[in-house]
């Protein structure tokens, strides 16, 4: 009996000390360090919407501040919801045969606060990382469109667009699918974010025709300080866009965080230039546009490519972008109100082939080297991972576009134009006119809201 007494003590004593350990073991996958990065860089790319309401919203005449701002406000709300409901299982769910993700994880059953696989973060971070991605890249779509659509058709629209389009997309890149399979990169979002959203802004602005009074009337920004104050904070958000696809407070993190520097300084070069030299003076909206532009272009190269190529890709981003807004868009005639597609489909288009050029192994041993470093594969890969992204931006977006207006119409109707969609769809206005002695003021003239001088009105 004695023995067996010390035996059981002997075990229990022992158990003190192995149990822990197992224990240490088990969570010893799971780095602090990395985690709290991604929970950051999640923090970061939240901001991200409400910096591009502001950076939209100064760009929109005044009397469409507030339904501007509120399309995206709005869509980071819903498409949160979405996400975490079923567009997570559909995107990072197991693959069914390359093309989505099936619905094992629905409502994030079974995700848990364990550690996901192949990172030392717990899944649930990386879920609020890729929440807030989701959010932003419908918010994006709504430049092409601006002062002209139905608030209530435009939400289910989004909400359509978020379940149909992003959803897939963001499988066959990031989540095992097919474009995956082939090879393509893309490290923060040139395919599943910015073209996908670029070419469907497009698609849906050509469908829903111009705004009354296009290419006869200005149409200049209300609040440029406004546009200027949300690309800068754009600008920050992006370092936990790109340097939080790290997955982790490593390197790779570092690598993303300086290139990224670098291209959108770039963009501002990329776009000033040209148009300083065009048209004789550099202004505010061009720097903050090309500054964009440069954001894009690296996005999907961020995790692949060195510093000095990050130079190049960022000023021929914000050169190409600046021919697409200043020269192409002119020519064809089409109303992208707040050139969704001339920056973010044109320099994600080219992002996303400079990664086939420029990557090397050096950076990330987990990707492919490019064209610049002696192989083809890659670059064959991301124009074909292109293709698939305009074919499906554009098919996906005319479908659901004629869904969505055999019910309710996606366009208001003259009147309501005229009046400006805040009024009209919200019942507000964004500024209080001529309060204060010295305030400028609105008046109406020839059914378009003009921005006056107090003293001009009397």
């Amino acid at each position: 009996m004695r023995k067996r007494k010390m035996a059981c003590f002997v075990s229990a004593m022992m158990s003190m000390f192995v149990m822990p350990t197992a224990l240490a073991a088990e969570t010893a996958r799971m780095d602090a360090g990395d985690t709290a990065w991604v929970l950051v860089s999640a923090a970061l790319v939240f901001l991200m919407t409400p910096a591009l309401a502001l950076f939209y919203g100064g760009m929109v005449r005044s009397k469409n501040v507030l339904s501007t701002i509120m399309q995206s406000f709005f869509v980071l709300a819903m498409i949160s919801v979405e996400f975490v409901l079923f567009g997570y299982t559909m995107a990072f769910g197991p693959d069914v045969s390359g093309m989505i993700g099936d619905l094992s994880k629905l409502g994030l059953a079974g995700v848990g606060m364990k550690v996901m696989e192949g990172t030392t973060i717990p899944e649930l971070a990386f879920v609020a990382f890729q929440c807030m991605f989701a959010a932003l890249t419908p918010a994006l779509i709504t430049g092409a469109f601006a002062e002209r659509m139905k608030f209530g058709a435009f939400a289910l629209l989004m909400f359509l667009w978020a379940v149909f389009i992003y959803n897939p997309m963001a499988h066959w890149v990031w989540g095992g699918g097919f474009l995956a399979q082939l090879g393509a990169l893309d490290f923060a979002g040139g395919l599943v974010i910015h073209i996908l959203s670029g070419v469907s802004g497009l698609t849906i602005c050509v469908l829903l025709g111009k705004r009354r009074g296009y290419g006869k009337r200005a149409m200049v920004p209300h609040n440029l300080p406004m546009t200027v104050l949300g690309a800068a904070l754009l600008w920050f958000g992006w370092f936990g866009f790109n340097a939080g696809s790290a997955l982790g407070a490593n390197a790779l993190a570092a690598n993303a965080f300086v290139v990224t520097q670098i291209a959108a300084a770039a963009g501002v070069l990329g776009w000033v230039l040209p148009e300083w030299m065009r048209s004789g003076k550099p202004t505010i909206l061009g720097a903050v546009s090309g500054c964009v532009a440069g954001l894009v272009a690296i996005t999907p190269a961020a995790g692949f490519v060195e510093p000095v190529p990050s130079v190049a890709i960022g000023f021929l981003g914000g050169s190409i972008c600046y021919l697409a807004v200043a020269v192409w868009k002119e020519r064809l005639g089409y109303d992208d109100s707040l050139d969704a597609f001339g920056i973010h489909g044109i320099g994600g288009t080219w992002g996303a082939i400079a990664t086939g050029l420029w990557a090397t192994t050096a950076v990330n041993e987990g990707g492919a080297n490019g064209l610049f470093y002696g192989e083809t594969d890659l670059l064959a890969a991301q124009l074909l991972s292109v293709l698939v992204a305009y074919v499906l931006a554009i098919a996906g977006s005319y479908v659901l576009y004629r869904v969505v207006n055999a019910f309710t119409s996606l366009r208001v109707d003259e009147a309501e134009e005229t009046a400006g969609l805040d009024i009209v769809e919200h019942g507000e206005r964004g500024y209080a006119a001529s309060i204060f002695t010295g305030v400028p003021s609105f008046t109406v003239q020839s059914e378009e809201a003009v921005f006056l001088p107090k003293e001009a009105n009397s």
